[in-house]
């Protein structure tokens, strides 16, 4: 995917939430540089600090925890036309808990966090975006809590099949696993039935 393409995902992504003139739209898109990963390519390791969002032009970032047993929990995943970050550290600026991979050959455009806070100080729209997508964040991210705290393995399954069946289609089920928080053997038999 070319850059040209990226850029229009990412206005047309924009302007779907906040309005912006020309001028506007032209500073915030000068802040958004590319970067191509690589399959399993890290961008984000524990302990390090969240400085960049990411707006996923072609391919999937996955946030992810390794817990002290060493199992990988994942929280989200990132395709295409999605922004993705280590939130907490982002927010925070402290060294994040999180780490984020490229699960697939992954295109990206990505603002630093000193450009973001930058276009928030400067741009009143762009508050406004910030906002949005934090609603969005705690929306899901409560909604998981909630998934996990109130629902068995089948029950998680189906709603992921309902509400984001890319994610069972395009990634392998180690993974889907991990997002659900169940063993490959579980997934296995859960696919086998439903």
């Amino acid at each position: 995917m070319n850059r040209q393409i990226m850029q229009e995902e990412l206005i047309r992504y924009i302007t779907d939430r906040i309005e912006v003139n020309e001028e506007e739209l032209a500073v915030i898109l000068s802040y958004f540089k590319p970067l191509n990963l690589k399959k399993n390519e890290q961008v984000l390791f524990q302990g390090q600090n969240s400085q960049q969002t990411f707006f996923v032009g072609k391919g999937c970032l996955r946030i992810y925890f390794i817990n002290e047993d060493g199992q990988e929990s994942t929280r989200y995943f990132a395709f295409e036309n999605q922004f993705a970050t280590a939130l907490v550290s982002f927010i925070t600026r402290n060294t994040s808990d999180e780490l984020i991979q490229a699960v697939e050959n992954t295109e990206l455009l990505y603002i630093t966090d000193q450009d973001f806070h930058h276009l928030l100080a400067t741009i009143p729209q762009w508050e406004k975006f910030y906002r949005i997508y934090l609603e969005k964040a705690y929306v899901n991210n409560t909604n998981r809590l909630m998934s996990f705290l109130t629902l068995d393995a089948a029950k998680k399954y189906r709603q992921l099949l309902e509400e984001n069946p890319i994610i069972v289609k395009r990634l392998p089920n180690k993974l889907v696993a991990s997002y659900l928080n169940i063993s490959q053997e579980t997934l296995s038999r859960l696919k086998s039935k439903i």
